[in-house]
């Protein structure tokens, strides 16, 4: 199970309030590719990854995907569902197999009624999680395609012995569906990257090999 200290939607909690909450989840593990939630459920429940990876995305009528955001240990989703009662805003499934602390919504009532400064707390950090997600917008609707290809290389990758690594594996068509582009796009793109000496790629997982160029 999760340690909540460790998760920051709850930072700044006591320690008092942090053991209720603790108590309170209940653990499961799915296998991969299992859709944990569904745009558009009935949503009743936060969930916070344990171990393993999920994706979040969205989808339209045509069941063209675009992804949202992509999340692994110590981070959480479903959040909104303790403070509302809307149904969820996008669909979730797991990339490998995966165990989450999961808590319900009526259980947390239950101790938010008991100790009111905690919602306090959970509504400031969701403040800030929110002014992240509008720094997500403002870079789709303001960057070119590049810019947006740039921003999330350097999010997700990670320093592993001196190498910047995105240890996920990405294909064309995933990034694309991350930064609303096209695949041939996103293909051409990587290809000049690979041919400048800024990436390598293999077997669907990226290296940078040294600093990206601010424009194309």
């Amino acid at each position: 199970m999760t340690d909540l200290s460790h998760i920051s939607l709850f930072e700044g909690l006591p320690d008092a309030e942090l053991a209720a909450l603790q108590d309170l989840c209940i653990t499961r593990t799915y296998p991969k590719n299992t859709v944990i939630i569904n745009e558009g459920d009935q949503a009743n429940a936060m969930f916070i990854c344990s171990s393993g990876k999920v994706k979040v995305y969205v989808s339209d009528e045509n069941g063209k995907e675009f992804v949202l955001n992509s999340m692994g240990p110590c981070e959480y989703f479903g959040e909104l569902s303790l403070l509302d009662d809307e149904s969820r805003s996008a669909s979730v499934i797991t990339t490998e197999k995966s165990t989450f602390s999961i808590l319900y919504k009526e259980d947390f009532s239950k101790v938010v009624l008991s100790n009111p400064d905690l919602a306090l707390v959970l509504l400031r950090n969701l403040a800030a999680r929110i002014r992240k997600l509008t720094d997500n917008v403002k870079t789709l609707a303001l960057q070119d395609v590049y810019g947006r290809i740039r921003k999330t290389l350097l999010d997700l990758a990670e320093e592993k012995n001196g190498d910047l690594i995105i240890e996920e594996k990405l294909t064309q068509q995933d990034i694309a569906n991350r930064i609303g582009s096209s695949r041939e796009m996103v293909a051409r793109i990587l290809k000049d990257l690979a041919t400048g000496g800024y990436i390598e790629i293999e077997r669907k997982q990226f290296r940078l090999l040294k600093k990206l160029p601010e424009s194309y």
